[in-house]
């Protein structure tokens, strides 16, 4: 492992624990301030901060599935690090480390409700398009994910997206 890979391992894992705190310190948050409350309007019939106890996945779907949401999890984790470990540590390749930390850091948020509750703490609700409540786990996750699909579909060239996926050796310092 050379200097350029520690660095690039040792910046996301800082990004990674940093988004836990965060959505972890919101949650905290949204427990103390809205939980048996009434919701917090920010802006009238368009925004407020209001408490949910989401034992499902988006959307609300697959109520009361906590073990399979956990194995997931740790699977799609496992799956991303992998990944991870095989990216190019040159400067072409900083979208997908970045949108690599951010699943992982909203994933690892998530999980961590689910194990230590049995369900994820949410809060954020648009009411305008009454929009599903969410967290800011689940913000990590959509924009790493919708990052990740317009990066893989008009920046990186197949042959790249080959070598990563296929696991063969790349050449670290070219870039």
């Amino acid at each position: 492992m050379n200097k350029q890979q520690i660095k690039y391992y040792i910046v996301s894992l800082i990004s990674v624990v940093a988004g836990i705190l965060l959505d972890q310190y919101t949650k905290f948050l949204a427990v103390t301030h809205l939980k048996d409350q009434s919701p917090y309007i920010i802006i009238k019939n368009v925004f407020e901060l209001n408490y949910l106890e989401n034992k499902g996945a988006a959307f609300g779907i697959m109520q009361n599935q906590r073990w399979f949401f956990v194995v997931s999890f740790v699977v799609v984790i496992l799956i991303i690090f992998l990944l991870y470990i095989k990216l190019p540590t040159f400067q072409r390749f900083i979208p997908l480390h970045i949108c690599s930390a951010l699943i992982v850091a909203g994933a690892i948020g998530n999980l961590i409700d689910r194990v230590r509750l049995g369900y994820v703490v949410d809060f954020f609700y648009f009411s305008l398009i009454d929009f599903p409540i969410f967290n800011v786990a689940d913000i990590f996750v959509v924009i790493g994910v919708i990052t990740l699909a317009i990066v893989i579909l008009f920046v990186y060239t197949e042959k790249e997206l080959d070598d990563i996926l296929s696991f063969r050796k790349t050449n670290q310092n070219k870039g």
